[in-house]
């Protein structure tokens, strides 16, 4: 089965469109104040959200304490020095691609001269996307199963012998779940081959081995409880029952693709992204790629992405592992 599943609304805004909206470091500044005093503004010393703009400083002191914040303190800029307009083109351009840039090529575009900087950018701002998928949970009901993924161990010590199959070091799982509800629609079993609808997805690295307690705790925290989980025979989710209306057994790879078509085009085509774009991927930092995967794929038919991501951006301060 193939899909296309980062499905792109027509109205989402051009490059055209985009530097007529933000031409410059200035109108890019301004733009993010905007947000952030949209947002409000919240002291970190004494939590009263007055303040007022310090033209002369250019930053928001309290109207209680007055203690000063800075235009990026709080926000997925803080402590970075690039010119507001690389965030922004960073932003539009991981929104409004079907696929993915990577910090290489956007080094390129924007003729920075190191590479570091921008690399760090881009994990920042795939960060964030995680932060934000992170406050809701899946539910209806859900196909679960578990994908391989080829990354580079960064830890992995120069003598060590590597292993073969399930647990080796060039692997890394990642438990991915999906909100699928079957629908009485004929189009849609003669176009996808399936008569289940797809609503959100979640994809979650798993680290420490294929213990029961590790993908208990992952979906857990994702799946809200008493939800119905369709998945294969795995052991792995044995401890699922507890919790959930989970419904396991063993399929033959013609019955996968009728019981679990989503979850496995899903864990495809993000393969396929990962590959086609970044080509080596350590896997400390598999989560955040995955992150603005799902990101788009959960907004596939929105139209306003970069708008999205910009809110969010002074809403959170990043975290590389977010």
């Amino acid at each position: 089965m193939t899909l296309a599943l980062l499905k792109q609304n027509e109205k989402v805004m051009n490059i055209l469109d985009f530097y007529k909206e933000y031409p410059n470091e200035k109108s890019c500044k301004e733009a993010f104040i905007r947000h952030r005093e949209q947002e409000g503004i919240v002291c970190k010393k004494c939590n009263c959200k007055k303040h007022y703009w310090k033209k002369s400083k250019e930053q928001w002191q309290c109207s209680n304490c007055g203690f000063r914040t800075t235009i990026k303190s709080g926000t997925v800029m803080e402590n970075s020095k690039l010119p507001y307009q690389y965030w922004f083109i960073a932003m539009h351009l991981l929104t409004t691609t079907k696929k993915s840039f990577s910090a290489q090529e956007i080094q390129r575009q924007l003729g920075h001269k190191r590479y570091e900087p921008i690399w760090a950018m881009l994990h920042k701002v795939r960060s964030i996307m995680g932060l934000r998928d992170n406050e809701y949970q899946l539910d209806n009901e859900i196909e679960l199963d578990d994908g391989f993924f080829e990354t580079v161990s960064i830890s992995k010590k120069k003598n060590e012998p590597l292993k073969r199959g399930k647990g080796s070091q060039k692997q890394t799982t990642v438990l991915v779940m999906a909100e699928s509800k079957e629908v009485d629609d004929p189009t849609m079993s003669k176009k996808y081959q399936c008569n289940k609808k797809l609503g959100f997805v979640k994809m979650k690295v798993i680290q420490g081995g294929f213990k029961s307690s590790l993908f208990d705790t992952k979906v857990k925290d994702t799946v809200v409880e008493q939800t119905k989980i369709v998945s294969d025979g795995s052991k792995s989710y044995t401890g699922l029952k507890e919790n959930y209306e989970h419904k396991g057994e063993k399929l033959s790879k013609d019955e996968v693709n009728k019981v679990l078509p989503w979850v496995h085009t899903t864990i495809s085509n993000a393969k396929r992204m990962l590959l086609d774009v970044h080509h080596r991927i350590d896997d400390d930092f598999l989560e955040n790629y995955l992150n603005a995967f799902v990101y788009k794929l959960n907004r596939r038919y929105f139209d306003d992405l970069f708008e999205r991501l910009l809110s969010i951006s002074v809403k959170y301060r990043w975290n590389y592992l977010g």
